[in-house]
């Protein structure tokens, strides 16, 4: 009984903690979209240096999760892919929608912490952009367990290296999510992410894109 009661107080704070976490990304949604396109810029400068290791434009479908304000999924679709962008703020989706280049893009209001709309093995590919580290830990393994159920070929998780900048390592403090404990023990994680017996990857691969940022390249099992 008393392991039952600690479970429902962790399952209710986390659900406290993401309503919390989607009221704040409905609130500043029309400043995110003020950087719209200097994020694309961003994206597409990183997708082609990694081209090399991870040939994004090669595959057909992608699913970009915590897609935001769609600036990622318009580099994608501009690289030939069919996209769907998926993310729990509908405010966020809504602004995504603003934007030209939505037309080509299938947007769709969700959460990788509920099961996603979509049959096992949906998409070639599967990336979260600076999704993990905001996440507490037992909310970043649902998020590469559902990933990892939807994707056929590889999940990106595009974050944070454990190259702390003190900016960064403040505002990240200020917000309150996991970002310390997320760039100490991600690659772990995401290969036993589900429990000892079963792991969502059966390989993880890290390049660095950035000074304080890598992909983290996982082969679903």
């Amino acid at each position: 009984m008393l392991r039952s009661k600690r479970t429902s107080k962790v399952k209710i704070a986390e659900a406290g903690a993401a309503s919390s976490s989607n009221f704040l990304f409905n609130t500043i949604a029309p400043i995110y979209g003020l950087f719209y396109e200097m994020q694309k810029k961003r994206y597409g400068a990183v997708i082609d240096s990694a081209s090399g290791v991870l040939d994004l434009a090669s595959y057909d479908t992608v699913l970009d999760v915590g897609c935001g304000t769609g600036a990622l999924c318009a580099v994608l679709a501009e690289k030939g892919l069919s996209v769907t962008g998926v993310d729990p703020a509908a405010k966020m989706i809504a602004s995504a929608k603003r934007h030209p280049e939505s037309k080509e893009i299938n947007y769709i209001h969700g959460s990788a912490l509920e099961k996603l709309p979509f049959e096992d093995n949906s998409f070639d590919i599967s990336i979260a952009s600076y999704v993990a580290h905001g996440m507490g830990k037992a909310e970043r393994k649902s998020l590469y367990a559902e990933m990892a159920r939807v994707t056929r070929s590889k999940v990106v998780i595009y974050d944070y290296n454990q190259n702390r900048a003190l900016l960064t390592s403040l505002i990240e403090w200020l917000e309150r999510g996991d970002y310390f404990r997320f760039i100490r023990d991600t690659t772990n994680e995401m290969e036993s992410c589900m429990s000892e017996m079963k792991m969502c990857f059966s390989d993880v691969k890290v390049i660095d894109v950035d000074t304080r940022a890598s992909w983290y390249i996982c082969t679903p099992n």
